[in-house]
């Protein structure tokens, strides 16, 4: 599909929002009215559903036939990025792998430790990593396995690049076998220099980059396209958007079927919203994330094992499931119990991130005067079930010393990343409009 031009924003704008199993579309009007609303399932063919969903909103605002409006289009049906981490020993790879993912859009699809072998090798080609991160242990071990890895790495057939984390004296070395193989490297420095010590922050920067180079919109796909927004970028121009029609400092939390991110944006001296400060989480999703959801759940201590063996049938479906909606009332709970723990866990990990959990540390989440809850998950027509959500994350232990005070509104409506795409493209009053009327008002 040729995403059309934005065109004049005193004419009404399909507002699109590709996502991994959804695509959604709403027909905005130039003061802001959402007109029409659509959502389809997202087709193996990406334009296949973008065409179908565009068509319907059209439709729903018995515009049926006519001339196309200008679509503004953001994605994010990519997912997280697939990480597969080979290392010489298995505790410590396990968990320098899951500490660079967090908050990075990764999630770890395979841990290999020890020399690859053939049958390691296969296992690794089999997951269908988008990268590869290359670990050596700490500063001054012997470099063999790190060595042998690089060399099977380099000949193994894939369209992954590989991140080189190890002991700089060893580098150059595993640089040469990876690159004589035509691999695709990025050094990094090491995350493990000393036994015991795992230092995640410069490797993590690297996997963000990564996932933000391969989700959906980073580039056109083919000649004459027009790139699509990432939906990240979509809903961060929407958290701006917001801090400047409030006047305050806005979190947002996107909860997706894949990922999810936080978005926080603060107001600078002059008023004026400052840039936002994202963190997506790649083992969060209420589908495809689902199993991840119910793990940091427990690990976070918002879920007991009671309510895990009660959940654990539903996240297995729900993993499996597709774009699939809530059949009954029961698994319209279950959807909304994931996205409150998804987003409760989402939020601790970014106020960490940004060290705002602690009250005594920078800023301390008093500069935070509201929260918003959006993603189609949220879409669900229960006003009670969606004000326990909320209530769930304003009563949060670990959150209510950094958020005490704050209002937690939740987008019902589905008009944050719609809003972002409107104040992206020219469109500012509407997208101030939109806020304040659906989500506001």
């Amino acid at each position: 599909m040729t995403v059309p031009p934005p065109g004049d924003p005193d004419s009404p704008a399909v507002c699109l929002d590709v996502g991994s199993s959804w695509t959604k579309a709403v027909l905005v009007l130039p003061d802001g009215t959402p007109a029409g609303f659509a959502e389809h399932p997202t087709t193996p063919d990406v334009d296949e559903g973008v065409a179908a969903a565009v068509a319907a909103a059209a439709a729903s605002a018995g515009r049926a036939g006519g001339p196309t409006p200008p679509v503004l289009a953001c994605s994010s049906a990519g997912g997280p990025l697939r990480l597969a981490v080979v290392g010489a020993e298995r505790l410590t790879t396990v968990e320098a792998g899951h500490r660079v993912c967090r908050s990075a859009g990764a999630r770890v699809v395979g841990v290999h430790t020890g020399p690859l072998e053939g049958h390691a090798v296969r296992e690794l080609a089999a997951q269908e990593p988008g990268a590869v991160l290359l670990l050596g242990g700490p500063d001054g071990e012997d470099p063999g396995v790190l060595l042998h890895n690089a060399g099977r790495l380099a000949r193994t057939r894939g369209r992954w690049s590989v991140l080189l984390a190890v002991d700089p004296s060893a580098r150059a070395d595993a640089l040469e076998l990876l690159r004589a193989g035509g691999r695709t490297v990025r050094s990094c420095p090491n995350p493990t220099p000393r036994r015991g010590e795992i230092v995640p922050g410069p490797v993590r920067d690297a996997v963000a980059e990564l996932y933000a180079r391969q989700a959906p919109g980073a580039r056109p796909r083919r000649p004459g396209e027009r790139a699509r927004t990432r939906t990240p970028v979509a809903v961060a121009d929407g958290a701006r958007a917001l801090a400047r029609l409030t006047g305050t400092g806005v979190l947002v939390v996107d909860v997706g079927s894949a990922t999810t991110g936080v978005h926080g944006c603060v107001p600078d001296g002059d008023g004026f919203p400052a840039e936002a400060v994202m963190t997506v989480e790649g083992d969060l999703g209420v589908r495809d994330g689902a199993a991840g959801v119910l793990v940091e759940g427990q690990t976070e201590g918002l879920v007991d094992p009671v309510e895990a063996d009660l959940l654990g049938p539903a996240v297995a479906a729900l993993a499996t499931s597709g774009a699939a909606v809530p059949a009954d009332r029961g698994a319209a709970a279950e959807d909304r119990r994931l996205a409150a723990v998804a987003t409760v866990v989402a939020l601790r990990r970014h106020l960490r991130h940004t060290g705002r959990i602690d009250p005594a540390g920078p800023g301390g989440g008093r500069d935070i005067g509201l929260v918003v809850l959006t993603g189609g998950v949220f879409r669900q027509r229960d006003p009670a079930g969606l004000a326990a959500v909320a209530a769930t994350v304003r009563r949060d232990p670990a959150l209510m010393t950094a958020l005490a005070q704050v209002d937690v509104e939740v987008d019902s409506e589905s008009v944050l990343a719609p809003a972002g795409l409107l104040a992206a493209h020219g469109r500012e009053r509407a997208a101030a409009a939109l806020l304040a009327e659906r989500l506001l008002g």
